[in-house]
């Protein structure tokens, strides 16, 4: 059983009038947007990455998310965020969202290789950033 306390780091993800679709409800392609979101900040906030000048970068190159139920605006959602697998250049992040009542809605995966922005090779994780993804690791 999925549950918030699964998940060593969480955040606050304020769903915003434009993400609901036609339908009332957060539209499925926001929910990856939701996942992007509350990795970066953790990587700017705990790892210190750069995004505008910094030598290296994450690029995605999987991803994936299971609906379990419906958010939608304005609902305020919790994140979870946890390392399922580190590696020498690259990251396996899972995460959840939860509604405010702290029922699952999706839950997912995404993994990050890091590369040199100059050449775009993956390169090793910086120091700082490795030593924030370990904390995440071993729920």
């Amino acid at each position: 059983m999925i549950t918030l306390s699964n998940y060593p780091h969480q955040q606050t993800v304020q769903t915003r009038w434009h993400d609901n679709d036609i339908y009332g409800h957060v539209n499925n392609v926001v929910y990856y947007s939701y996942f992007d979101s509350v990795v970066n900040r953790f990587l700017i906030e705990q790892g210190g990455l750069d995004i505008h000048g910094g030598d290296t970068v994450g690029f995605v190159v999987e991803s994936q998310c299971k609906y379990h139920r419906p958010l939608a605006y304005p609902d305020t959602i919790t994140a979870g965020l946890r390392v399922g697998k580190l590696g020498n250049s690259s990251v396996r992040y899972e995460l959840a969202l939860f509604n405010q009542a702290g029922e699952l809605c999706a839950d997912g995966h995404f993994v990050h290789v890091f590369v040199n922005r100059g050449n775009n090779r993956p390169t090793p994780l910086p120091a700082r950033i490795r030593a924030a993804l370990e904390g995440l690791l071993g729920v």
